[in-house]
């Protein structure tokens, strides 16, 4: 019997470390060769790490959330076979270039996308752990109101009269409809189950879906969740942001994309976004500022001749930035292809670590939940964000006449350090013309 050391071999360039985010193995358990034992974490991706040799665990390197450095102890393994103790990957592959050969002769050791879904303390599905059932409160039966003065004792069901929508209300309010007090005529209308509901409110009577006091619960912030929280503490430390907002008339690019929809054939469904998108990458080129990185330590910025356009998305894992690589050279067509392919990628945990990161300037939308503005902030070292809002319609006015319009703000957060509010607000006009005559967005 001999222990090998399985220590956690080089899995990216210029990784120094790795986080646990899930263990598949615990101390004293028997793993075979090329089993999984565990995920491990870096900037861009999560990385499958499996066992070199077959054995007994009888050590691990530490705790979910725990950070490990690259070359350090990972898993301990006593095996029958004579491997020293102070084997490693690379002794274990007779030297060899690390990652390369690891791979070569491992191939189970695989990337998978980085939101992949995290575990959290005390659940093995990835989510908080609701309080036991049995520590809910017993919901008291309803009180029995008083008599309506008509002499009536209590009606049975098949005499009450109300409407549908009563008795669906009082279902869902699990409201027994003998027990209301009818005001007038002889039918219950909803202004008697709202006087019911008032009288037996203070009466100690709970509806099905009151909020019910909880056990609190402790959830670490690990995984994804935790890179979430570091890049947006460092943006929000590091960048002087700014936001500039506008309102934009989308009437007739509403009216021109619901055509295209109409006619669209086999091809994707067209939502705003991708219009915004070309008319982003058609403005850019006049304000090369705002599509670029700074890297602050080495005080320099980089102006994108390209535009890599990261496209935020919420996940089950938390928020990830899938990006649309030179999304200047795609149609609308084209775009609502791939952000449809990106975002379904980004919700099933199929991201390739290639279409993670590097982005230069990114679009954060919530869609109908967007809100009268916002004030996104920058996915640093990006210099500048843009958050479409909301289409709302209200009446504005054309000349002497008052006509019905959709209308959309349009938010872009800056880095002061780089861009000037004159060129933010600049850039938002030459976005808006485009948008507000849609005819533009296809001309050469």
């Amino acid at each position: 019997m001999a222990r090998f050391t399985f220590k956690l071999p080089d899995i990216g360039e210029g990784i120094a470390e790795a986080e646990i985010v899930g263990w598949h193995v615990k101390v004293g358990d028997r793993v075979e060769e090329d089993q999984n034992i565990a995920d491990m974490m870096t900037d861009k991706a999560t990385v499958e790490m499996e066992s070199p040799v077959s054995g007994t665990v009888v050590e691990l390197a530490g705790e979910v959330g725990d950070q490990v450095a690259i070359g350090a102890m990972l898993v301990v393994i006593e095996t029958e076979a004579e491997v020293s103790a102070e084997a490693d990957v690379e002794e274990k592959l007779g030297g060899e270039d690390e990652a390369e050969a690891f791979e070569a002769e491992n191939p189970g050791v695989e990337e998978v996308v980085a939101e992949a879904p995290l575990p959290l303390a005390g659940g093995a599905g990835g989510g908080p752990v609701p309080a036991p059932a049995d520590r809910e409160q017993p919901t008291a039966p309803p009180p029995t109101p008083p008599a309506s003065g008509r002499g009536e004792e209590e009606r049975p069901s098949a005499a009450i009269l109300a409407s549908p929508a009563v008795r669906a209300r009082a279902k869902d309010l699990g409201v027994d409809l003998s027990q209301v007090k009818i005001a007038e005529g002889d039918r219950i209308r909803h202004a008697d189950l709202d006087a019911y509901l008032r009288y037996a409110g203070g009466q100690g009577y709970h509806a099905p879906h009151a909020s019910r006091a909880r056990e609190d619960e402790a959830v670490r912030v690990i995984g994804m969740r935790r890179r979430i929280a570091e890049n947006m503490a460092a943006s929000k430390r590091n960048i002087p942001h700014f936001t500039y907002v506008d309102e934009i008339d989308v009437t007739a690019l509403e009216d021109m994309r619901a055509d295209l929809n109409d006619n669209r054939g086999g091809r994707p469904k067209l939502t705003m976004l991708p219009f915004l998108i070309v008319a982003i990458c058609r403005t850019l080129p006049q304000f090369p500022m705002l599509n670029a990185r700074y890297d602050d330590e080495a005080g320099v910025v980089t102006r994108s001749g390209r535009v890599h356009l990261g496209m935020a998305a919420q996940t089950d894992a938390g928020l990830t930035v899938p990006v649309i690589r030179d999304a200047q050279d795609k149609n609308v067509w084209q775009l609502a292809g791939e952000i449809g392919r990106l975002a379904e990628a980004a919700r099933t945990q199929k991201l390739k670590p290639e279409e993670l990161g590097n982005g230069t300037i990114t679009v954060t939308s919530l869609g109908p939940l967007g809100g009268i503005a916002t004030t996104p902030v920058i996915n640093r070292p990006e210099v500048a964000i843009i958050g479409p809002n909301k289409i709302v319609e209200r009446p504005v006015f054309r000349g002497d006449d008052i006509v019905r319009a959709k209308l959309m703000n349009l938010s872009i957060s800056c880095d002061h350090r780089v861009v000037d509010g004159w060129d933010a607000a600049s850039y938002v006009q030459a976005v808006k013309k485009l948008l507000e005559t849609p005819v533009l967005l296809f001309a050469d």
